[in-house]
């Protein structure tokens, strides 16, 4: 149950946002669990870094199964997605932020050229808003 206004508002910005948009979207969220993950590790709470690297895997699962393998690229990403993927693994059970923070940059760069993408195509609905 969504209680908090702020909470319906991001129900309705997802519900109503375009395929590029919920795209970034998701990159954003995968983005801050991993920063909130790395901080967890740093910070030695590691019950903070579990709860927010398995959220950014839970993202990256929702990217995998947005894959459309009528395009060739697919295969590519889906290699990039589960190679992420076993680094936050590998990050949660070795409380390391090597892992972490490759996989930040990768999000990081995909995030970035899906948006750039996005504006060639004329697709004006994305905003950055890193």
């Amino acid at each position: 149950m969504i209680n908090s206004p702020y909470q319906k508002y991001q129900q309705a910005q997802a519900q109503t946002a375009s395929k590029p948009k919920l795209l970034i979207m998701l990159y954003d969220g995968a983005i801050r669990f991993v920063r909130l993950g790395i901080d967890g590790i740093s910070q030695k709470d590691y019950e903070k870094a579990n709860n927010n690297l398995c959220k950014a895997q839970a993202i990256i699962n929702e990217l995998i199964s947005a894959l459309d393998h009528n395009y060739p690229i697919s295969n590519d990403l889906l290699k990039v997605y589960e190679y992420m993927q076993h680094r936050l693994i590998e990050a949660n059970v070795n409380k390391q932020n090597t892992q972490t923070e490759e996989v930040l940059e990768y999000l990081i760069d995909l995030r970035e050229a899906w948006f750039e993408a996005s504006k060639s195509q004329g697709l004006n609905t994305v905003q950055d808003g890193r």
